[in-house]
């Protein structure tokens, strides 16, 4: 079996720039993704809004679970 130096030399060259491409393309769009990702969505509201979704607080006056999922499937919401 004959090797030969000059085809390995080019496919370790290859092999070095893909690697190095894909790790800078990778930091790139993890750059992006922090540049447009939006501020924190669950902090408390500035000025005169009004937060209005409470997860602690249960809505009980929709009677009981099989009926609130009828109505879900009914309405769609």
């Amino acid at each position: 079996m004959i090797f030969s130096f000059r085809k390995l030399k080019d496919q370790m060259k290859f092999m070095v720039v893909f690697v190095v491409f894909t790790y800078a393309l990778y930091h790139l769009l993890v750059l992006v993704t922090h540049w447009i990702e939006p501020t924190h969505r669950y902090r408390q509201p500035a000025g005169k809004a009004v937060k209005v979704f409470q997860d602690h607080v249960m809505i009980t006056d929709q009677g009981p679970m099989g009926e609130r999922l009828k109505l879900f499937y009914w309405l769609g919401e």
